[in-house]
């Protein structure tokens, strides 16, 4: 008689109710003879911001990416940037409502957007280039010499496949994915900028979504201050996120500066049918500045235009994404082992139009049977955002 999961569990107690009884004695045949003591009260009916065509179309794609890439897990996330309301969740593999009784792995029932971590990898080098532009630490078009590998420590960092690439600007380090830019971009930040700029973007703390049971890493290895802890952040190994967590983060650079709450019911309609309409809300402001918004958005349509995420190109629109492929730690597979597996996660996050976004994107897989979320999450997305942009008509931004 209890919400126990999700928006039931995180709304019970205005969805409840109240019971009502009847007091007093009863005649041979088992009527109440008293009078009622408790008038019953109906509970609040909910609203939610899930655009059933959009969610409906996100869930095909998770089924298909089963088909295709054979994945363990997988989420979409659709949101405005906006406003942090949550359009589509969706969850593989998943599980018939009718028939939940059944579903013998409980694991299935986690919603994997907010109650499982992971570690994000290239996606994750935005926030590092936000940081040094907000604090003039770099331009898009510093360069620095990329040798293949960093020494750091007692430690070697390699690019993907361990390629050289020679001079190259910060907007090529987000085109290419290079891991010793995003090296280099953090040396230029500093450690304690950098930290300052993870928790800034809501990295060290809940979003607080309106669903029960949301998790969060406080990221304590961070705290330790060793370079390689750092050096490897940068690029998005060794620190844990949540797919929301990194989809509010990827908003504050589409609506230029603001971290949001994501919210999933957009009214309360009460009993007396008095309507409570959700008003979006700004947990900080001022991450980073409309300029820096703009500098970085630049870059990242750079990723689309010329760079790892040209599958995600749509003509006649300016998107704005990165790609991510990271290594799956052991622990993470519950191997008592230091180090890394063969498994991948692989996911890409965009929003649209780029240079005024209504629409934030997440695809997170795991372990698909691909090299990288070039041929993994980038078609995914793209197929999305071509269904959006069409089902919204959504006006091109230049014709072809």
């Amino acid at each position: 008689g209890r919400g126990q999961y999700g928006i039931e569990g995180f709304y019970d107690d205005i969805l409840q109710g109240k019971t009502g009884w009847l007091a007093g004695e009863q005649n041979p045949w088992g009527f109440s003879l008293g009078i009622l003591e408790n008038e019953a009260q109906e509970g609040a009916e909910l609203i939610l911001t899930l655009e059933y065509n959009i969610q409906q179309m996100a869930e095909s794609l998770l089924l298909k990416a089963k088909k295709n890439f054979n994945i363990e897990e997988g989420q979409i996330l659709v949101l405005e940037p906006e406003t942090g309301k949550i359009l589509a969740l969706a969850n593989f593999p998943s599980f018939d409502l009718n028939h939940y009784r059944e579903i013998e792995n409980q694991e299935i029932f986690q919603n994997g957007v907010l109650q499982k971590l992971f570690e994000p990898g290239s996606v994750f080098k935005p926030i590092v280039m936000a940081a040094g532009l907000q604090e003039g630490k770099f331009t898009p078009k510093t360069t620095y010499e990329d040798k293949g590998f960093m020494e750091i420590a007692n430690y070697t960092i390699y690019n993907y496949d361990q390629r050289v690439w020679g001079e190259q600007t910060m907007e090529q380090v987000l085109q290419k994915s290079i891991n010793t830019g995003a090296v280099f971009a953090e040396k230029q930040v500093g450690h304690k900028k950098f930290l300052e700029y993870i928790e800034k973007f809501g990295f060290l703390e809940p979003t607080l979504v309106d669903l029960q049971g949301e998790v969060w890493s406080e990221n304590k290895n961070l705290k330790s201050k060793r370079d390689i802890n750092f050096a490897t952040a940068a690029f998005g190994q060794g620190v844990e996120v949540t797919p929301l967590q990194l989809a509010r983060a990827f908003s504050v650079i589409a609506n230029g500066g603001k971290l949001l709450r994501p919210y999933v019911v957009e009214k309360i309609i009460q009993p007396d049918g008095k309507i409570i309409e959700t008003e979006p809300k700004i947990q900080r402001e001022n991450i980073i500045s409309r300029k820096t918004a703009n500098q970085l958005t630049t870059m990242l349509v750079s990723v689309i235009e010329e760079g790892f995420g040209k599958g995600a190109k749509i003509p006649g629109y300016y998107i704005a994404g990165k790609t991510g492929t990271a290594q799956v730690p052991f622990s993470a597979l519950g191997i008592k082992k230091a180090g890394y597996s063969e498994k991948t996660i692989q996911s890409f996050v965009g929003f649209f139009p780029a240079f005024s976004p209504q629409f934030l994107i997440l695809v997170k897989l795991n372990n698909p049977q691909t090299k990288t979320a070039e041929y993994s999450a980038v078609p995914i997305f793209h197929e999305l955002a071509k269904y959006i942009i069409d089902y919204w008509q959504i006006p091109p931004d230049y014709q072809e």
